[in-house]
């Protein structure tokens, strides 16, 4: 019998533990985020770089998750089965102190959660459609957690864990709830305000 991989049938919470245990002055490196996770790497590498969303320093949420959001969307874009980072980036990471508390925070939530979410309609998430629209939220949302738009990451922050969620559990149906509240949250606060058009066209021509 094939041996599956050491965190293929760990729920959320258990990989956070994992990830959070060790010195908590030491920093869990954003590469080691990919040992043995599989298709479930990009739900883990978005669920970290979600962290600082929640930092109540203003202007620090969206420089430090905003880039990294974007990174993970532009992945799912354009097909990759597995995250790729810069070796500067995979190199760095959160502190594990940070981590636990943020773990220790979303403990009770992530408890209820898991009563309810679990792997449904799989094949949806495999779909290249499915990746795609994965991709374009993701990178909408990361660009406006770079705008200055007052009292949003928390909002922004918690649609992001629900995009986390869905490809950690493997679950299409928490993701298709994931895409109808991240397609709303776009409408209201970027495409309203005309703020996200003019910033996706910055980032398009740094890009091209």
């Amino acid at each position: 019998m094939t041996r599956r991989p050491e965190h293929a049938e760990a729920g959320t919470r258990a990989l956070l533990d994992t990830f959070a245990t060790g010195d908590p002055d030491g920093h869990l490196q954003l590469g080691e985020l990919f040992s043995g996770l599989g298709k479930r790497s990009f739900g883990m590498l978005l669920f970290v770089s979600t962290v600082p969303a929640f930092i109540p320093i203003p202007g620090l949420a969206g420089a430090l998750s905003g880039p990294l959001v974007v990174l993970v969307g532009l992945q799912l874009l354009v097909g990759l089965r597995k995250p790729w980072l810069p070796g500067f980036v995979a190199r760095r990471g959160p502190r594990r102190a940070s981590l636990m508390r943020f773990r220790d925070r979303l403990a009770p939530w992530l408890a209820r959660l898991e009563r309810v979410v679990r792997p449904r309609w799989p094949q949806l998430l495999d779909h290249r459609l499915a990746n795609l629209m994965t991709g374009v939220q993701l990178v909408l949302l990361g660009i406006l957690l770079l705008l200055p738009l007052p009292f949003t990451n928390l909002l922004f922050g918690a649609l992001l864990l629900l995009f986390a969620l869905a490809l950690l559990e493997r679950d299409g149906r928490l993701m298709g709830i994931a895409w109808l509240a991240g397609a709303v949250a776009i409408g209201v606060f970027g495409v309203l305000s005309g703020a996200l058009a003019s910033e996706a066209a910055r980032w398009v021509d740094v890009l091209v």
